[in-house]
């Protein structure tokens, strides 16, 4: 089978058809295929041949964008075993077989039946086959065959990122790159010139120019300015065919800015300025500005304003805003009309970015000359000072001078000045001041100790202009005097240990004084000289604003006297001094053998006994109870009024006769048989019977000696009728009867009455050795003994 192609249109392909048709048919276009067979030839036998394939690789070509009313024909299909007898039939599968080709099964033409692109698809594969139309059996191998689209120039070249947006730099060299710009043809660039592009520059010469090949834009002038002109638009062409006639075209458009350089120096509009500044601007305040104008912009226009000369420079200082680019003039120093009236200043602008390429248009600076003129106004008054600081003694009379504040008018009317003192309702006026001298004084007495400081504002006012005002602030120290006398620095509690030695110091107290230093420290502490000498304590100065607390005995007992005053005098160093005096309260205490103090309340002898305080409630319970059992038997007593019935016969030593059953002889609480004894003596010797006495009683060879001389029966009715008298007896009646046996035997008494008046040869320390719970009974009684020896 052959394929045969006749797809010859345009000129071009002419000698391609002719070449295809003539030369091509035979050795590419088609191929001959030959069935299995056997060769007969004249005058030989027959021989048998290897069969051979018809089908060889060969393809179409179609021209695209076929717009003519009948399919166009793209080539041929022919079988060897093809007798022309319609026994033979084509059939056509692959790529767009059916739809965009078809083939004539009996003839074998193929044709395509729609207009194609050969920018959608550029080929199309497809197997071609030949069976027999009878028995529908091959008669061939299927063979695959390609159909091409050929390209035409039907596709403009087109700019895929345009428009574009460039910028250059201004006063760039000529020939400085700006941009490449690339345009692309769908064209074929494998056949003809169809994709071939050239570029050309449309609009925005003489300024920039293009490279026809590359596409690439440059300058095509020196030196453009962008204060000049800032933007263009350039438009760039792209032709096909090479830029031959009849060629396809696209353009787009090149936005292209000039960038700014500091090219351009600042300059001043004018070159004198005049400013008006009234001589009442506050120091610190904006008082006009300046600007210099810079054809350049950002960076490049920033500049600094500086003052370079003139006779104002120490009183103006200008600074820039860097938003605005202006020169904002300050105050630096207040201003006085009557001083000054007006001011040069030479302000230069200079810039702070320099490109030393453009140095040769410089300098990049610019100067100009300001002249200042001051205003006059109507000035408040101006006070000597800025503040004063006066002293006054406290305890000043009323009416004291404290000092004098000084204000005038700086205007050359020269007005008189009025002062008062500016004073808020709830403060209370301690000063007033002259209204015509201004001269402060004392309205009430001043005490240091209660307010050292005052602070005061004393306003200045123009009689001519009463709405001008001016203050300033006066501080009044008031100065100490000794007002105030020393006193202790606190409360002290003051403890002395009962086994303290003499020459002990047990405490140290220091004084504080409400004066100021030089009336209060250095302190002096003394005792009393009108009071005699204290016989327990005494008071050392420690010559430090401090003093020692001192005992002078050996031994202090809680149960004799628990608690001492010593008096004390204080005096400071004040001229003249002052002197105060205070009590200190000692507080007897018992301490541990190191010095810690253990207790100091009689409690602590029960407490020492071990009992808690739920023993103590208890034992008050149980002595409540009694004294209700003893207080109703009283009354139950007192109810019967029987006569006691005594016996004048009962003689006896020591009896006492109750109307209910008593001690006996035992029972030493009734009476004291020494007071029988001695009489005058007992008036003398009263004591409790709970404490040891301290005075010494008669020996008892003195009162056996006295005896006869004695009224007994006298002593026994005064006795009798001081219980009567006596509100503190019981609320019963009670009879002692005392009777006379003469004198002493020999061999003594055996009563146990006068063990009190007798000293006792009893050793108690062994007490010692009992334990702590005995330790304050061994103390009690080691005392005894110590003073016994004493």
């Amino acid at each position: 089978m052959k394929i045969t192609s006749t797809s010859c249109i345009c000129p071009v392909l002419v000698c391609l058809c002719f070449v295809q048709r003539c030369y091509g048919t035979a050795h590419h276009s088609s191929i001959k295929v030959t069935r299995n067979q056997t060769k007969h030839i004249e005058g030989e036998t027959e021989v048998h041949h290897r069969p051979k394939r018809g089908w060889v690789w060969n393809q179409f070509f179609v021209l695209e964008e076929h717009m003519g009313p009948d399919p166009q024909y793209v080539g041929k299909l022919h079988s060897n075993s093809d007798k022309g007898d319609g026994s033979v039939k084509y059939i056509l599968t692959g790529e767009g077989a059916g739809t965009i080709f078809i083939i004539d099964d009996t003839t074998g033409d193929i044709h395509s039946t729609k207009s194609l692109d050969r920018e959608q698809k550029t080929h199309y594969v497809l197997h071609a086959q030949a069976i027999d139309r009878r028995t529908n059996k091959p008669l061939e191998p299927e063979s695959e065959f390609i159909i091409k689209v050929q390209d035409i120039n039907d596709n403009a070249p087109k700019f895929t990122d345009g428009p574009y947006i460039v910028t250059v730099p201004e006063m760039s060299d000529m020939g400085t790159s700006v941009l490449q710009v690339t345009a692309t043809d769908a064209d074929d660039p494998t056949y003809g010139n169809s994709a071939r592009v050239v570029y050309s520059i449309l609009q925005g010469q003489p300024y920039f120019s293009v490279d026809p090949k590359t596409g690439v834009i440059r300058t095509a002038l020196h030196n453009m300015d962008r204060e000049a002109r800032e933007h263009y638009s350039v438009v760039i062409q792209a032709k096909d065919m090479a830029g031959q006639v009849g060629g396809l075209s696209g353009s787009t458009t090149v936005n292209i800015t000039l960038t700014d350089v500091n090219d351009n120096p600042p300059r001043f509009p004018q070159k004198h300025y005049q400013l008006y500044v009234p001589e009442s601007a506050q120091v610190g305040s904006a008082v006009g500005k300046i600007k210099a104008n810079d054809a350049d912009t950002g960076s490049n226009a920033d500049m600094t304003y500086s003052i370079i000369n003139g006779d104002g420079m120490g009183i103006f200082s200008i600074s820039t805003d860097k938003e605005t680019r202006e020169g904002i003039l300050s105050l630096k120093k207040p201003l006085n009309y009557e001083k000054k009236k007006s001011y040069t200043l030479n302000i230069e602008g200079a810039n702070t970015h320099l490109d030393f390429r453009f140095s040769h248009l410089g300098p990049f600076k610019d100067a100009t000359m300001l002249k200042i003129i001051v205003g006059d106004v109507d000035e408040p008054p101006l006070f000597s000072m800025p503040s004063y600081v006066m002293e006054v003694y406290e305890n000043a009379k009323i009416g004291t001078v404290v000092g004098t504040v000084l204000a005038q008018d700086p205007d050359s009317a020269n007005s008189l000045v009025r002062y008062f003192i500016n004073y808020n309702a709830e403060d209370d006026r301690f000063f007033n001041i002259d209204a015509n001298t201004g001269t402060i004084k004392t309205t009430k007495v001043l005490d240091r100790e209660e307010t050292p400081w005052y602070n005061i504002t004393v306003t200045a006012s123009e009689n001519d202009n009463p709405d001008l005002l001016s203050h300033v602030t006066v501080g009044i120290r008031v100065l100490d005097v000794n007002d105030n006398p020393p006193e202790l620095a606190r409360e002290y509690d003051i403890v002395v240990c009962e086994n303290s030695k003499p020459g002990q110091v047990i405490h140290t107290i220091s004084a504080t004084d409400k004066d100021d230093f030089a009336n209060g420290p250095r302190f002096n502490f003394f005792l009393d000289e009108h009071l005699p000498v204290n016989p327990n304590f005494t008071l050392k100065d420690n010559e430090d604003n401090t003093a020692s607390i001192l005992t002078r005995r050996r031994r202090f007992s809680r149960t004799v006297q628990d608690v001492y005053y010593l008096p004390i005098m204080i005096s400071d160093g004040g001229i003249p001094s002052l002197s105060s005096s205070s009590t200190l309260t000692i507080r007897v205490c018992a301490c541990e053998r190191d010095g810690r103090v253990r207790t100091c309340h009689a409690e602590a002898f029960l407490s020492s006994a071990g009992l808690s305080t739920g023993a103590l409630i208890a034992i008050l319970l149980c002595v409540l109870i009694l004294l209700a059992i003893v207080v109703i038997f009283i009354t139950l007593r007192r109810s019967k009024k029987e006569p006691l019935i005594i016996s004048e016969e009962d003689v006896r030593e020591n009896v006492v006769t109750y109307d209910d059953e008593g001690g006996g002889e035992e029972d030493t609480e009734a009476f004291d048989i020494t007071a029988l004894r001695n009489p005058s003596a007992a008036e003398e010797l009263k004591y409790r019977r709970d404490i040891r006495p301290e005075v010494k009683l008669t020996p008892r060879h003195q009162t056996l000696s006295t005896l006869e001389c004695i009224d007994v029966q006298e002593f026994i009715k005064q006795r009798l009728a001081e219980a009567d008298l006596d509100p503190s007896v019981p609320p019963y009646d009670s009879l002692q009867t005392y009777a006379y046996e003469g004198q002493r035997s020999e061999a003594g008494s055996i009563s146990s009455l006068d063990s009190a008046t007798t000293q006792s040869d009893q050793d108690y320390h062994y007490l010692g050795d009992w334990g702590p719970e005995f330790k304050k009974l061994a103390e009690l009684y080691g005392e005894i003994e110590s003073e016994r020896t004493t």
